[in-house]
């Protein structure tokens, strides 16, 4: 057979399990290295994965020398806010000061600013803006990933957040997941009206499925956000219309949305810094994912961080994403990420690469398709320049990523030095 592309002189090809279930317990503890390997693309997808020796006698039309650096399936980033107008900057200084959010918020800051911004950006003013984003986050090895609405609060603009993730997806290479969270938060004018807002987000359901804008519907189950019992509500309707589930929940007080999730057999529950023993215990017994966002307890400078340890060590499918968004994790680097997971979270190497592999890819639906490499799947991968796979999350706050393949077609390279 002739093939598109060979890799070859890998140093260390990283295989995550092949699996039709998010990878718990002690499966997450184990990652499979293969040492001077090389692997084959044709038409878009692997077809040969074997050492450097049998890969002399491949017949290709491409040959890449890895150098012996690592190489690695493209990542996959399960939560982010991708798309929204304005940034927030200014609010970074009264952060410091001791300005209370609630303080912020009233006086039109907080995440009431970016709602605002969103709403007057025209849809390509976000396409542009949501692409640099994009692009920076392909550079960091990001091949596969979920976008968010919810900076609209209202139906126009958060149908326009939605249409531009569709943008998005048609005019890159990378796999981009939708997912509806137009709960994200109260409207002013409906304080004290929560529930009829919620139920103008429930009637949006109706069009986002007629337009396959969104795979998921989300809500923010939070203190001074939604009850579990509106949240309940929220995600029982999404569920009757075809979507799949997510939820934030307890990130900051533990008001039971993990349990929720599970209840509901959602995807996956997200941030889960104040996830009680019983629902970390009904997460082990269940396929539903924790997808810990550290970036987020950093950046907003909390001193708790998700249990991840307990998690694995009980059972529980562990994911990590970036939570990009421009109020409380401003980053795309997804790598970054992976250094607080082992530095704040516990996490060893083989944990966080399976959780920003195999199990970011079930997260959102694509466990299929991505996360990891094997005969007939997506041809995403990164090659790293780096040593070995131990040290993306020992070195950290730069971007290690050397070239990063979409469908075998090369879509990032390094410039190097000149």
């Amino acid at each position: 057979m002739q093939y598109d592309l060979l890799v070859h002189n890998i140093g260390q090809l990283i295989l995550p399990k092949v699996t039709s279930t998010p990878l718990k317990g002690e499966d997450m503890k184990h990652l499979m290295v293969k040492e001077n390997a090389a692997f084959a693309v044709k038409d878009g997808k692997i077809a040969w994965i074997g050492t450097n020796e049998e890969a002399n006698t491949i017949q290709t039309n491409e040959s890449l020398d890895a150098k012996q650096k690592v190489v690695s399936p493209g990542l996959v980033d399960p939560h982010t806010h991708l798309v929204f107008g304005g940034s927030r900057e200014r609010e970074l200084a009264l952060k410091q000061a001791g300005v209370p959010y609630l303080e912020i918020l009233a006086n039109g800051g907080g995440i009431l600013s970016t709602v605002k911004a969103t709403k007057q950006a025209s849809e390509e003013e976000l396409l542009e803006k949501a692409s640099f984003h994009l692009e920076r986050m392909i550079s960091y090895g990001v091949t596969t990933m979920e976008a968010k609405s919810g900076y609209g609060l209202d139906e126009e603009t958060e149908l326009k957040q939605l249409r531009v993730v569709n943008k998005l997806r048609n005019k890159y290479p990378v796999s981009i997941v939708a997912t509806f969270l137009g709960p994200h938060a109260i409207p002013p004018e409906y304080k004290g009206k929560e529930s009829e807002f919620l139920e103008e987000m429930i009637d949006l359901l109706d069009t986002v499925k007629a337009e396959n804008l969104a795979q998921y519907a989300d809500i923010f189950c939070e203190t001074g956000v939604f009850t579990t019992q509106q949240s309940e509500h929220f995600l029982q309707k999404a569920k009757g219309k075809g979507f799949g589930l997510k939820i934030h929940a307890d990130e900051i007080d533990s008001l039971g949305g993990t349990e929720l999730a599970v209840e509901l057999g959602a995807t996956s529950a997200d941030h889960l810094v104040a996830a009680s023993d019983e629902g970390i215990k009904r997460l082990s017994e269940s396929n539903t994912i924790a997808v810990l966002l550290p970036g987020t307890t950093f950046y907003l400078g909390k001193d708790s961080y998700a249990r991840a340890r307990k998690m694995i060590d009980e059972g529980v499918a562990v994911a990590l994403a970036t939570d990009f968004n421009p109020g409380s994790c401003v980053t795309e680097n997804l790598q970054l990420i992976m250094s607080l997971a082992a530095l704040k979270l516990k996490m060893t190497a083989e944990e966080i690469w399976n959780a920003v592999t195999v199990n970011a890819s079930f997260a959102i639906g694509k466990g299929e398709q991505a996360g990891t490499l094997d005969i007939g799947k997506q041809a995403d991968f990164v090659v790293w320049d780096v040593p070995n796979y131990m040290y993306i999350p020992y070195h950290f706050g730069v971007n290690h990523a050397k070239t990063v393949y979409c469908n075998g077609n090369k879509v990032w390279e390094r410039c190097e030095y000149v």
